[in-house]
């Protein structure tokens, strides 16, 4: 993987890679390797920044049904796009022509607000009336701490111990199939859509995806009023991982996760959800964590099973027949099922190789290869005994790129809205 000097690129990335290469070598030598990258991004447009593959640029309609916005966003393995206001005159400008980005963390946010501003005795008495096309109540009975119509949770705190056919009644629901995109862009969890132009630098491109924790930023061509590409923070991640064997990228690259101060945070602060919690208890973590994933942790100890992501929610809407057989859906049942799934529709992915695993002392380049060649989000660090001992994201590792220099964004975020209380960007 990657280049050698004096080769030629064997990729757009690993061209842009050169790019900075180039600017690398003319740095004034007093300058420490972090003031060296910031100058360099700085002086790169993200125009340069190569394409997202066709596949994963995906705009949505806001008349399409939630039900095909999922389904959209899984079969492109994307974890969120644009939303086209269909009733935007032609010769609308961007900021008319978009409504904002639907995605995979608001799609939860939205099956929990159903739960909640339904839970209580009503919804109990109404579930407890079968009256099952309202799916209010059913989601309440999901996740407001009924594991049936029957038995209130025995934990207050604690979301359902769904019952297996719970995601298949609500997916067959006339509300689900009817509810479109546009009509809950008050309960998504919406990203602001703040979006680049094409002379933005790439330095304000990574400080966005890091610091300011923007999954991806939409780049936009003024003149077409329209999104012109999507950058995510895999895409940076496999920039990354393409320039292995240059000189900028070993000198930061080949330090020890524990010399960048890797993982961030403390293991007694590691947000996870133990195997026989309810599979939606993983979820109310996510959203109320602000995280983008949990392990997975054996009952009897601090041993990571697995783990679950916020797009893994895609398999109980997708797929809600694969739980038929379980009294609930656990967090362990959760895993089994999907992993079942996958291995019967021979799909790849980093669920069926169970934990994505590194030690503090393996180096950052060797962190970026095996996040890069499973396309996951997250790894996990692990002691000599797998025993869970932090998490590294690649919101994590891009911020040990770059710094954000004092004043540097001046009034850019001026005009954009503040996010709905416990969301972030």
């Amino acid at each position: 993987m990657g280049v050698e000097e004096g080769e030629t690129p064997r990729s757009p990335e690993a061209k842009l890679g050169m790019q900075v290469e180039d600017l690398w070598d003319v740095q004034e030598s007093q300058l420490s390797p972090t003031e060296k990258l910031n100058a360099c991004f700085e002086s790169i447009p993200v125009s340069a920044f190569p394409p997202a593959p066709s596949s994963q640029f995906v705009e949505i309609r806001s008349d399409t049904s939630l039900a095909e916005a999922v389904k959209l966003l899984a079969r492109h393995k994307i974890l969120s796009a644009p939303v086209v206001d269909v009733n935007a005159p032609e010769d609308a400008s961007w900021i008319d022509r978009y409504i904002g980005i639907v995605e995979f963390a608001g799609i939860v946010v939205w099956i929990l607000h159903q739960s909640e501003k339904m839970e209580g005795h009503t919804a109990f008495d109404l579930a407890m009336n079968g009256l099952e096309d309202n799916i209010g109540p059913a989601v309440a009975a999901a996740a407001g701490g009924m594991s049936s119509p029957r038995f209130k949770s025995m934990h207050p705190d604690s979301p359902t111990a769904t019952c297996g056919n719970f995601f298949e009644t609500l997916t067959n629901s006339d509300f689900y199939k009817n509810t479109k995109v546009g009509d809950i862009s008050g309960s998504f969890r919406w990203a602001p859509f703040l979006a680049l132009q094409k002379a933005n630098s790439f330095l304000t491109m990574l400080l966005l995806l890091s610091k300011y924790r923007m999954k991806s930023v939409p780049v936009v061509d003024l003149g077409e009023a329209k999104v012109d590409n999507i950058i995510t923070q895999s895409a940076v991640i496999h920039m990354l991982e393409e320039c292995a064997g240059l000189h900028w990228f070993e000198s930061w690259g080949s330090k020890k996760l524990f010399e960048l101060g890797l993982p961030l945070m403390r293991t007694s602060h590691i947000i996870k959800v133990y195997e026989d919690e309810p599979v939606l208890q993983a979820f109310k973590l996510m959203r109320q964590k602000g995280v983008g994933g949990v392990p997975v942790v054996a009952s009897d100890g601090n041993k990571a099973i697995g783990n679950i992501s916020i797009r893994d929610i895609q398999f109980l809407l997708i797929a809600p027949e694969i739980y038929k057989e379980y009294r609930s859906i656990t967090a362990k049942n959760f895993l089994t099922a999907v992993r079942n799934y996958l291995e019967e529709h021979q799909n790849e992915s980093p669920l069926l190789n169970h934990m994505v695993t590194c030690r503090r002392n393996e180096t950052l380049k060797e962190v970026i290869m095996k996040l890069d060649s499973v396309k996951i989000h997250r790894i996990y660090v692990v002691d000599e005994t797998g025993n869970l001992e932090g998490v590294i994201t690649l919101r994590d590792i891009i911020s040990k790129l770059v710094h954000e220099p004092r004043g540097y964004f001046g009034d850019f975020f001026d005009g954009v809205l503040p996010l709905p209380a416990n969301s972030r960007v």
